[in-house]
């Protein structure tokens, strides 16, 4: 493992998926890790909380006992790191900048941060989607993103030393059928991601975004059989990727050993946007 001693991550969406793993590996590399997500376990209104997120995904989740914010922050503490939970919502502005100098208060700085929190519940044809659900995509994928790197970009700059992670996708680079608001999203977090890297090369902070394919999380399994093995056909493998795929990229471009990489799309999807057949 790349030795990520001595930092400080922030993991937003990390209750469950990809994010909650993202969180495991950093910790497991050395990193001290703050957990973020709307949804904490122990909030007595977390299935009310659930559902005014709009989002049906939110709501499977917490009914199958799927939120570990806490959970999370317990297992990293256990490796010997320092570790809270925090509840945060990504679009709300003023609750981000709360929160970022909370944990610059308390953990002394902030040296990566990993934009994971997203929806992907939005599946509809261009002319049946609603306004609604692509503003909300919209204002979670991409806006929050740019609202948590906003926030922690001063105290990068401050020291000199920074690790900004965006997660996109696959649906983002080859486009998704149904999936409008979802694809657009992704795919400008990359041209958000590379802007980043240009403003802070000068102050030796990276930005970068991971492409993952089809990856076994929670939400892919409860999907459709037959259409899983459909699209895992498409990859090189014949199988979907696991979550320490991702996160295990993810190590690697917050470490010293990928100084000089900054800017890219790295693609972590099993060959997927390869001619497969």
């Amino acid at each position: 493992m790349f030795d990520l001693s001595g930092k400080v991550a922030i993991v937003t969406g990390a209750s469950r998926g990809l994010g909650r793993q993202d969180a495991l590996t950093l910790a497991e590399a050395g990193a001290d890790v703050v957990i973020t997500d709307i949804l904490v376990e122990d909030d007595p209104d977390l299935q009310k909380s659930a559902e005014e997120l709009g989002s049906a995904l939110a709501q499977y989740a917490t009914s199958q006992g799927w939120v570990h914010t806490n959970q999370t922050a317990e297992e990293v503490r256990k490796m010997g790191r320092r570790s809270v939970a925090i509840k945060m919502d990504v679009t709300n502005r003023e609750q981000v900048r709360d929160v970022f100098k909370k944990v610059k208060d308390e953990f002394g700085r902030i040296d990566i941060l990993v934009n994971n929190a997203a929806t992907l519940d939005n599946a509809a044809q261009i002319q049946n989607m609603s306004y609604e659900l692509w503003d909300r995509d919209i204002k979670v994928n991409l806006t929050g993103a740019f609202n948590c790197t906003k926030e922690v970009w001063p105290y990068m700059i401050e020291q000199k030393w920074g690790r900004v992670i965006f997660m996109a996708s696959v649906a983002g680079t080859m486009g998704g059928f149904g999936q409008a608001s979802y694809s657009a999203s992704k795919m400008a977090v990359i041209a958000l991601a590379k802007t980043a890297a240009l403003e802070g090369g000068r102050y030796n902070i990276t930005a970068n975004a991971i492409v993952p394919g089809i990856i076994g999380t929670e939400a892919f399994n409860m999907g459709n059989p037959d259409m899983n093995e459909r699209i895992a056909k498409r990859t090189v493998f014949k199988r979907p990727g696991q979550p320490k795929d991702i996160s295990h990229a993810i190590a690697f471009l917050c470490s010293d050993e990928a100084s000089y990489i900054t800017g890219t799309a790295l693609e972590v999807a099993g060959g997927i946007p390869l001619f497969t057949f």
